[in-house]
């Protein structure tokens, strides 16, 4: 697959994508900014992104390669990819996977579930 803009017979498209990324304290942060810098994303709040992604072939095997040849990621390296998948709306780790979410155990929630041992 060809995910280099270097090619002139691939047939390029472009996909809206809106990235996350969560780097931790001690992550390269210059890279991700730069490569977002590179593609013209648009800032949309703490650690998201809005751009139009060029690419040939698949949207996401495009994107893991070319932010793992441009960003130095590590084990705790989190990036997170919305975008739209014919008339569906998906979102999938890039690099990283979900963990447990801050806000768990803040609401009430009714269990009414019978316990028994």
């Amino acid at each position: 697959m060809l995910c280099s803009k270097r090619f002139s017979r691939v047939k390029w498209m472009q996909s809206t994508v809106w990235t996350s990324c969560d780097l931790g304290v001690n992550g390269d942060y210059e890279g991700p900014y730069s490569w977002l810098d590179v593609n013209g994303a648009k800032e949309c709040g703490a650690s998201v992104a809005l751009l139009t992604y060029i690419h040939s072939g698949d949207l996401l095997e495009c994107l893991r390669k070319d932010i793992d040849d441009n960003v130095s990621l590590d084990k705790r390296s989190r990036i997170y990819v919305v975008r739209r998948d014919g008339e569906q709306i998906k979102g999938s780790y890039l690099v990283g996977r979900r963990k447990g979410a801050p806000w768990e155990g803040y609401g009430e929630i009714d269990d009414e579930s019978d316990d028994s041992a």
